[in-house]
């Protein structure tokens, strides 16, 4: 971790305390969780059960329930359970047509050449430059280049029924396109957002009641717009690892990560089949092994409605007429803890949503907050102009257009 990291991720203002220490963390109990193989008679809508993952047949589904699977209140359930207390991973199988997946994959690809030739090196912030092409906020760019494949795309059952099943109604999509090049290298093994992009150090911060529900708040997917043979190097999956409560602090321990190495599956995927996981399964995309395949997969995020604010509050407004007030209790000798407070009342203090094309998170998976803009000035002094203009450089990284 860079000392500027390190200074972002506990700020002078704000030093919240660990409630969580990841000495607590037991391989024999994740254990206890993973090695348990899914019995078929507990997801009978299921058509297979393969390396221990849910697959369902979109074509059986839409059969069975007379073209609407997503009105089906039975398959909803379970395929909640699937993603909560089941393997925490299921496919849907065939969840595309050809003509739609061929379509949205000419316009990704055509997104690409063009970001490339607008921004040659830059990698995707989380590989190596030229091993990964990723596009950022590739929903709203499809929806504004190719508004006949967006609709065509996202007018998808397999999609809407994963949504419906984990987060209900009112969800919000977001997407992100990335292609693995060949010889593009595996991941090491994680967790997803929320929790998972934080650091141990801020994730201990949070009691555990929040890393139940950090994983209910979001789901993970993924479209397959290529084949994907094992030698592509699709997704490694941990099925049953979204169950260990204390998993956001174990994922980056040595044993944990040995354990992953020995025990993932690493499913072969079908062009339009579509795969829904918990955020907190542990996972990691695989190696490219061949030397002309460029695996190309949509990701999808899809967040709950509920992590949404009750009242709509112009941060910017409070921030710019309490910084002055704020600077001159520092001055006073207010303790700074205390004042942190009242920046955490004011500035909007997590990092996302963002715009990861212009706000790059350069020193890990975060980019600063609105709330790290204010202690940093706070901190070095500045003036409220200077804070005013740091912070409309901030709101300018965060648009998308």
């Amino acid at each position: 971790m860079t000392d500027t990291q390190a200074s972002r991720q506990t700020p002078t203002l704000r030093r919240p305390v660990p409630v969580l220490d990841d000495g607590r963390c037991s391989l024999d109990e994740f254990r206890a969780l993973v090695e348990v193989a899914p019995d078929p008679a507990g997801w009978p809508l299921a058509s297979r059960i393969r390396q221990g993952v849910l697959i369902y047949e979109m074509s059986a589904l839409l059969d069975r329930f007379d073209g609407r699977p997503t009105g089906s209140p039975e398959l909803l359930d379970e395929l909640a359970r699937a993603l909560s207390s089941g393997p925490g991973i299921v496919v849907l199988a065939g969840g595309f047509e050809a003509d739609v997946i061929e379509r949205a994959t000419a316009a990704f690809f055509a997104m690409i050449e063009a970001e490339r030739a607008a921004k040659p090196d830059v990698g995707d912030h989380f590989a190596e430059a030229g091993a990964n092409d990723r596009v950022w906020n590739a929903l709203e760019k499809l929806a504004v280049t190719d508004p006949g494949v967006f609709v065509d795309y996202y007018a998808n059952e397999a999609i809407a029924l994963g949504a419906l099943a984990w987060l209900g109604p009112a969800y919000a999509v977001t997407s992100q396109v990335n292609v693995v090049n060949p010889g593009g290298a595996a991941q090491v093994p994680h967790r997803d957002y929320h929790l998972g992009f934080m650091t141990n150090e801020r994730a201990s911060e949070y009691p555990l009641h929040a890393h139940r529900l950090s994983p209910a708040l979001t789901l993970q997917g993924a479209v397959a717009h290529a084949d994907m043979p094992t030698e592509t190097g699709p997704t490694m999956y941990l099925p049953g690892s979204q169950r260990y409560e204390l998993g956001y602090l174990a994922w980056r321990r040595p044993e944990f990560v040995d354990y992953f190495a020995e025990h993932h599956v690493q499913l072969p995927l079908g062009i339009g089949d579509v795969v829904f996981f918990n955020p907190a399964l542990f996972h990691g995309a695989g190696e490219n092994r061949t030397g002309d395949v460029r695996r190309m997969a949509n990701l999808l995020q899809i967040s709950s409605a509920m992590g949404i604010p009750l009242e709509a509050v112009d941060r910017r407004r409070m921030v710019l007429a309490t910084y002055p007030t704020m600077a001159d209790r520092l001055a006073a000798g207010v303790d700074p803890i205390l004042v942190g407070h009242a920046v955490a009342a004011t500035a909007q203090g997590y990092a996302f949503p963002t715009n990861l094309d212009r706000d790059q998170p350069i020193d890990g998976l975060t980019p600063p907050s609105m709330s790290d803009v204010v202690a940093d000035g706070l901190e070095q002094g500045w003036s409220p102009a200077e804070l005013a203009r740091a912070i409309d450089a901030h709101a300018f990284r965060r648009q998308t257009h």
